[in-house]
C-alpha cells in the first residue's frame, strides 16, 4: 500500500506540472503574450506546434533513456526541463526567448509521464494498476486548475504575468525534488528482466482504434488548449469579470471538472469501453461547439471547460490503461506509441488551426475541430475496440 501511495503521488506531481502549467500555460497566457510580443494567431499556432513537437521528440528520447537507464532519469529530466523552461518564460525579453522557454516547458511532458506505466506495471499488482494509472493521469487536472487559480490571483492583484510563470518554475522545482526522493529505488532498464518485442509488434490490428482515437484526441485538445482562452478574450470575456481573468476561469473550471478522471476505472467498469469512448467524443464536440458559439457567456465558458476537462482527463486515463492492457509485456513502449499518436495530432493541429483562424475566424476553426471529434466515432465498434490483443483486423 505504501508503494501504491508513493508511486501514485510521485506520478501525480509529475503530470500535474508537466501536463499542467508547463504544457498548457502558453494557451492560458496567450492574450498577454499577444500584447507583449505582438503575436498573430498564426505565429501563436506555430509556437504551440513547436512546443508539441518538443513533446513528441521528448517521448522518443524518454523511451530511449528508459530502455538504457530505467524510468527514473527521464522523469527527472522532464521535471528539470519544466523548471528551466518556465523560468525562461518568466524572464523572457523577446520572442525567441519566449518561444524557447515554451518549447522546453512543453517538451517536459514527453519525458515525465510514460515511464510511470513501466514503474506501475513492475512494482504494483494487477488489481491496483488501473487505479494508480488513473491517479497519475489525473494529476494533469490539478495542475491545470492550479495554473488557472494562479492566473486569477495574478490578474486580480494587478501583478505581472511573469509572476505566475515564476510560481510555475518554483512548483516544478519542488516536484523535481519530490520525485528524486520517491523514485530513489532503482528499477533497472526496461529490458532487464523481460525480453521486449520489436516496435512493429505494436502495429497489431487490435491497437489501430487506440491510435486513431489518440491522433484525434491530440489534434482537438491541442487546438482547444492553444486558442480557447484567446477566443474568449477576443469576444470580450465572461460578463462581470476583467477580460484578463477569463482564461484563468476557463482553465480553473477545466481542472476542477477534470477530477472526474479519478473515477475512470469505475465508469468504464459500469458502461464498457466502447460506450465510454463514444460519450467522450460527444463531450469533446460539444465543448468545441460551445467555445465557437458562446465564448462570452458564463454558461458557455463553464460548460465548455467542464466538458473538455472531463474529456481530457478520462481519455488520458483510458489511453494509459488501454495501451497497458493491449500490450502488458510492453507497458511503457505501448503507452509511448499511443502518446506519439497524440503528439502527432498536437503538432499538426495548432499550426493548421491558426492559419484557418487568420483566414476564416475562430468560430469556423472551432466548429471544424468539433466535426473532427464526431468523424472519429466510426472507429469505435465493439468488435474493434478490445482490451486484449485479438486477431489482426
Amino acid at each position: 500500500m505504501a508503494s501504491f501511495r508513493n508511486l501514485s503521488a510521485a506520478g501525480f506531481a509529475a503530470t500535474a506540472i508537466t501536463y499542467g502549467p508547463a504544457r498548457m500555460g502558453f494557451g492560458l497566457f496567450l492574450p498577454e503574450f499577444r500584447d507583449d510580443f505582438a503575436l498573430s494567431t498564426g505565429m501563436a499556432g506555430l509556437i504551440s506546434s513547436l512546443g508539441f513537437l518538443g513533446m513528441l521528440l521528448g517521448l522518443v528520447a524518454a523511451y530511449a533513456t528508459l530502455a538504457l537507464a530505467g524510468p527514473r532519469p527521464p522523469v527527472l529530466l522532464g521535471l528539470g526541463l519544466a523548471t528551466f523552461g518556465t523560468a525562461l518564460v518568466s524572464g523572457a525579453t523577446g520572442l525567441p526567448m519566449l518561444a524557447l522557454g515554451i518549447v522546453l516547458a512543453m517538451a517536459s511532458a514527453g519525458f515525465a509521464w510514460t515511464p510511470f506505466n513501466n514503474i506501475v506495471s513492475r512494482r504494483l499488482p494487477d488489481e491496483t494498476r488501473p487505479s494508480a494509472l488513473a491517479i497519475i493521469s489525473t494529476g494533469t487536472s490539478l495542475g491545470i486548475a492550479a495554473a488557472g487559480a494562479t492566473a486569477i490571483a495574478v490578474s486580480l492583484s494587478g501583478l505581472p504575468w511573469r509572476m505566475a510563470w515564476a510560481a510555475f518554475a518554483g512548483a516544478s522545482a519542488l516536484a523535481l525534488l519530490a520525485n528524486i526522493t520517491a523514485l530513489r529505488e532503482p528499477s533497472g532498464p526496461l529490458g532487464a528482466s523481460t525480453p521486449v518485442a520489436p516496435w512493429a509488434s505494436l502495429l497489431h490490428g487490435s491497437a489501430m482504434p487506440l491510435y486513431a482515437i489518440a491522433l484525434s484526441f491530440g489534434t482537438t485538445t491541442a487546438i482547444y488548449f492553444s486558442f480557447a482562452a484567446d477566443r474568449i478574450v477576443q469576444a470580450g470575456g465572461v460578463p462581470g469579470m476583467p477580460s484578463g481573468s477569463s482564461p484563468a476561469i476557463l482553465f480553473l473550471c477545466f481542472g476542477v471538472f477534470g477530477l472526474l478522471g479519478l473515477a475512470t476505472g469505475r465508469i468504464k467498469g459500469i458502461i464498457g469501453l466502447s460506450v465510454l469512448l463514444r460519450g467522450l467524443l460527444v463531450a469533446s464536440a460539444l465543448s468545441l461547439g460551445l467555445v465557437a458559439a458562446m465564448p462570452a457567456s458564463w454558461s458557455g465558458v463553464v460548460l465548455s471547460a467542464g466538458l473538455q476537462g472531463v474529456f481530457v482527463m478520462i481519455m488520458s486515463a483510458v489511453l494509459a490503461f488501454w495501451s497497458e492492457r493491449l500490450f502488458p509485456h510492453m507497458p511503457a513502449r505501448s503507452f509511448t506509441a499511443a502518446l506519439i499518436a497524440v503528439a502527432l495530432g498536437s503538432v499538426l493541429g495548432p499550426v493548421v488551426a491558426g492559419t484557418v483562424s487568420d483566414i476564416w475566424g475562430g468560430e469556423v476553426m472551432f466548429l471544424g475541430t468539433a466535426v473532427l471529434s464526431i468523424t472519429t466515432m466510426p472507429v469505435i465498434q465493439p468488435r474493434l475496440v478490445q482490451e486484449r490483443p485479438g486477431p489482426a483486423v
